[in-house]
């Protein structure tokens, strides 16, 4: 599956973020690192919300 993400230089290295999911992001020293760090980061954060919501109910409501 692929995410955007998005890669901001700072003064110590780049901060790297997935807007579809909140909260998840990471860091690292060079490009290249942070976007191998921002994988590990989402697959960590798709576990932890299918462990969190496995014995979830589901419902759906209208936005208007």
């Amino acid at each position: 599956m692929r995410y955007k993400v998005k890669l901001n230089k700072t003064n110590v290295g780049y901060a790297i973020w997935c807007p579809a999911l909140p909260g998840c992001w990471t860091l690292g020293a060079t490009e290249e690192e942070a976007l191998e760090n921002i994988k590990g980061a989402i697959k960590a954060y798709l576990e932890t919300v299918d462990e969190v919501t496995q014995n979830a109910e589901l419902r759906y409501v209208e936005v208007r």
